[in-house]
């Protein structure tokens, strides 16, 4: 039996997570003297309106050696025989190592993919495991399927101010747009070979933003069929599903849903960010 474990950045809807038995380790939220656990302990909503009233920043830590280990020994003891384990970029969190040093400590086969990006860019990967598995594909054939959705997929974010992307530390090359800039909107995007965060473009006002996102989003997927399509936000619930009633419209994708960004993400991006993220099977 072939088990799916990814970590807590993932953004897969909770219905989702459980009609593919899919275990998430959660990674941990800082705030002052507490400690939670990402959608565990803190969930998003909660996070995001202490986020703008909170004077104290908080900061994250991923999961450790330990918490990969006990998921893959639960995971063991329910019956599994070989583990594929996904987690958010490499250049992002140290996530990945963690995952690979666990990997040593338990006695069945157990496979780790950086995912070279966050959020819904580790999600879709995921599903795809998930997917492939249960349609019969050995673990090198779920493996090649991930590599190959990896390689379709765009993932762009529009934030309401760059304030929390550089709090953060996660900015990467939009570093260049730092200074006296912070009451502009910017536009990222994330780079599925480096794993990195990438500068896209500016905007002076959140409708012009969101138009560049959405402009930018398609031409990416460059008309793709078949497209899988999320899209995440930082507890704007209202704007997330008029953009899904506008993709839907003008797109028609195969399968869309809508999900609130979690908190360990949420620290870099912020209250009111919006994403587009997803991929076209032809």
């Amino acid at each position: 039996m072939i088990k799916i474990i990814t970590d807590s950045t993932c953004d897969i809807p909770d219905t989702l997570l459980e009609q593919y038995d899919i275990t998430v380790v959660p990674h941990f939220i800082i705030w002052g003297d507490e400690q939670f656990r990402d959608r565990v302990d803190l969930q998003p909503v909660d996070f995001y309106k202490r986020l703008e009233t909170d004077p104290h920043h908080p900061t994250s830590s991923q999961a450790g050696v330990p918490d990969f280990k006990q998921a893959y020994e639960e995971a063991a003891k329910r019956g599994a025989t070989q583990l594929i384990v996904l987690t958010v970029s490499s250049a992002m969190s140290g996530a990945y190592q963690m995952a690979l040093n666990a990997a040593k400590l338990v006695k069945i086969p157990v496979s780790v993919i950086d995912s070279k990006g966050p959020s819904m860019s580790l999600g879709w990967q995921v599903l795809a495991a998930a997917r492939a598995r249960d349609e019969g594909a050995n673990v090198n054939d779920i493996l090649q399927w991930v590599d190959q959705v990896r390689k379709k997929l765009v993932q762009l974010v529009c934030m309401d101010t760059l304030e929390y992307l550089q709090k953060g530390g996660r900015i990467g090359g939009a570093i260049k747009w730092v200074g006296g800039l912070l009451r502009v909107k910017p536009l990222v995007s994330i780079n599925h070979q480096s794993g990195l965060v990438e500068p896209v473009g500016l905007a002076r006002t959140h409708k012009s933003v969101m138009e560049m996102m959405y402009n930018k989003f398609f031409d990416y997927l460059a008309g793709g069929k078949k497209s899988h399509i999320a899209v995440l936000h930082g507890n704007v619930p209202e704007e997330a599903e008029a953009l899904v009633e506008r993709v839907h419209k003008d797109y028609n994708p195969l399968e869309m849903f809508v999900n609130i960004t979690g908190p360990v993400l949420g620290i870099n991006t912020g209250p009111r960010a919006l994403s587009l993220c997803g991929y076209a099977e032809e």
